[in-house]
C-alpha cells in the first residue's frame, strides 16, 4: 500500500475528518495518514484505543515514535498520559494499551535502525520561554532529524527552513498555511527545500515539527 508516498509533494490531511479503520486487533483503529507498505510499514497514522483494549506483544524492528493526543496510553513500562513524547528505537518490544482509552500519533519504521535511544518526555514540561510569541521544546536531535514541540500564541508566527523536509501536526488551536487553515488534527508535510510559515489563530496552537528525515525515506526491510 502506498499512500502519500510522494515526498517531493506538500500534502496536508485533516485527520478530524477522516473515517477510522479498523485495525487487525479489536477495538484498535487507525486513520492512516502516510504509509508505504502492508500491516509492516513505514507509517504515519492516528490510533485510537478503546478502553480495556490492548495489541498483542510485538518487538519494533524498525523503531517507534509517538504522541499521546488524549487518554492515558499504558504498556509493561507504565502509563503514559496525555502530552507524552516516546521513542522506542529499533530491537525494543511491549504490548500496547489502554484501561481508559487513547489516542495516540504514531510513526513507525522510521529510525536509524543502529539507534538505541529509548526515552519519554512530557512535552510542556520542556518547554522554553517565549519569544515573539513562541515558546519551543527540543524534544529529540540526531544526525537524521530534529524533533520539537511548540506553543504559539494567538496571531504569532511560527516559522522554519530546516533542510530536509518539515512535517508537523497540530495538536490544538488552529494555524495559517498555505492560504489553508490548519485546525487540531491536522497534518502537514512539506518537501525538502520548502520553507514552512505559519501564523497561529486566535486561540494560538500547540504543534509537533520534525525536520530533516525526508531524505531517509524508504519502505520497512521484512
Amino acid at each position: 500500500m502506498e499512500l502519500n508516498a510522494d515526498f517531493k509533494e506538500r500534502v496536508v490531511v485533516h485527520s478530524d475528518q477522516l473515517e477510522w479503520i479498523a485495525s487487525p486487533m479489536p477495538g484498535v483503529d487507525r486513520r492512516m495518514l502516510d504509509r508505504i507498505g502492508g500491516e509492516v510499514a513505514r507509517a504515519t497514522t492516528i490510533v485510537r484505543y478503546a478502553p480495556n483494549s490492548k495489541f498483542s506483544a510485538h518487538t519494533h524492528t524498525g523503531g517507534e515514535e509517538f504522541i499521546v493526543l488524549d487518554g492515558v496510553f499504558q504498556d509493561e513500562h507504565g502509563d503514559f498520559p496525555e502530552g507524552t513524547y516516546v521513542r522506542n528505537p529499533p530491537t525494543t518490544s511491549h504490548t500496547p494499551g489502554s484501561e481508559q482509552g487513547c489516542t495516540i500519533f504514531v510513526k513507525l519504521w522510521q529510525f536509524d535502525m543502529d539507534d538505541r535511544d529509548q526515552f519519554r518526555k512530557t512535552m510542556a514540561e520542556e518547554l522554553g520561554d517565549f519569544t515573539d510569541g513562541v515558546a519551543t521544546a527540543l524534544l529529540h536531535h540526531d544526525d537524521r532529524e530534529v524533533v520539537t514541540y511548540s506553543h504559539v500564541n494567538a496571531g504569532a508566527t511560527l516559522t522554519n527552513a530546516d533542510a530536509g523536509g518539515i512535517e508537523m501536526l497540530v495538536i490544538a488551536g488552529s494555524l495559517e498555511q498555505g492560504g489553508e487553515t490548519l485546525g487540531k488534527g491536522a497534518w502537514l508535510r512539506l518537501p525538502m527545500g520548502q520553507p514552512l510559515t505559519t501564523v497561529a489563530g486566535r486561540d494560538g496552537a500547540k504543534v509537533w515539527v520534525k525536520t530533516g528525515h525526508l531524505p531517509h525515506a524508504k519502505p520497512p526491510v521484512v
